[in-house]
């Protein structure tokens, strides 16, 4: 086992065993940036490995977390209306939300709509070649469609509030300390799990045609692929990715509301990637940490000014870091193999010489 596989080991490892000396609330915090870290690994899937420059991602994290909220809603009712909707004067359940009564149903539906809707999205405009900077506006200009629709149709969706108020899950209590630790090991193994397949991805021949594409896609099409199916499919596994996060999220976090979906939370998830690394699984991962912990730690050390603080981590990043985190990493390490090897060299001719 090389050095790098051995470090990503131990950094799973170390998040597995957190519940043992990270406080009840703390590791809350972290379950949910492992929830982020999720996202950010679908995200740089297609931004760092394929190109595509997605804005849009929060719909498809607020699509996954409302699936599993439904479900948690009608649960919590007992089989009676969802309090929002007696609110709104409903009578009777919509018969779109009757399915998710059904917890198998609710969770299927949290990975194959969001991934359903990113294959619909992807295959209408990357067939018609659509890309770069109209490709980001265009996942925008979803997020727009869907935030406002969520908001209108507050006696189905909960409005500006969202959907809260859970009490069980599968009949576990979520308030049960236990079965918060439970959900937090299972977001542990399961970006772990996500990591491992999507790296195994990146090494593969289908992985290769993703760069290819990043790096040409015309080159690619004149080879006798078709971008398009490629792009599709890696657009539609990182949304399927999203949703599962948004899953993960609602279990731990106990809300999701359309604010959470919206315009500043996609680019946040971007800026995720950015920071630990585009061009690297393990980056984005660490940069959904990273970044999300500065922003906990500024905002109870300066309440005032975190924002600042945070703009400023977001300055120094882009100025100084333009491969992220890692990326600076693997430069340094580059340049210091590079130095052995010429005093390596250098000794040699030494010793001939004399």
């Amino acid at each position: 086992m090389d050095k790098k596989k051995l470090g990503y080991w131990l950094f799973f490892i170390a998040l597995f065993l957190g519940p043992l000396y990270l406080t009840e609330f703390r590791l809350a915090l972290l379950g949910k940036f492992l929830c982020f870290a999720l996202v950010a690994l679908g995200i740089c899937l297609i931004w760092g490995y394929t190109g595509i420059l997605s804005l849009g991602h929060g719909v498809y994290f607020g699509l996954g977390a409302y699936c599993t909220a439904m479900y948690l809603k009608l649960e919590a009712a007992g089989g009676t209306l969802p309090d929002f909707m007696e609110w709104s004067g409903v009578t009777a359940l919509p018969a779109f939300w009757q399915p998710f009564s059904n917890p198998v149903f609710a969770l299927s539906a949290s990975l194959l709509i969001p991934a359903l809707l990113a294959a619909m999205l992807g295959f209408l405009t990357f067939k018609n070649r659509i890309k770069g900077v109209y490709f980001s506006l265009i996942s925008q200009a979803v997020v727009v469609v869907f935030v406002t629709l969520f908001v209108a149709k507050q006696d189905w969706t909960g409005g500006t509030n969202g959907l809260t108020n859970f009490t069980t899950f599968l009949g576990f209590s979520l308030a049960s300390p236990l079965v918060q630790i439970v959900l937090y090991l299972m977001t542990v193994l399961i970006l772990g799990a996500s990591f491992t397949l999507a790296a195994a991805l990146t090494k593969s021949r289908a992985g290769r045609v993703l760069s290819a594409v990043r790096d040409g896609e015309n080159r690619v099409r004149f080879l006798g692929f078709n971008p398009t199916s490629y792009k599709v499919f890696v657009y539609s596994l990182s949304a399927a990715l999203a949703g599962l996060a948004g899953t993960l999220f609602v279990l731990q976090v106990g809300l999701i509301s359309p604010a959470m979906m919206g315009i500043i939370p996609s680019i946040e998830m971007v800026l995720w990637v950015a920071v630990g690394g585009r061009y690297s699984l393990i980056g984005a991962v660490l940069g959904a940490i990273v970044v999300n912990s500065a922003k906990s730690f500024f905002s109870e050390s300066y309440p005032d000014i975190w924002s600042i603080f945070l703009g400023l981590l977001f300055i120094i990043v882009v100025m100084f870091l333009p491969n992220g985190i890692v990326g600076a990493v693997n430069s340094w390490n580059e340049k210091r193999v590079k130095s052995k090897r010429k005093g390596g060299t250098a000794d040699a001719a030494d010793s001939v010489v004399s």
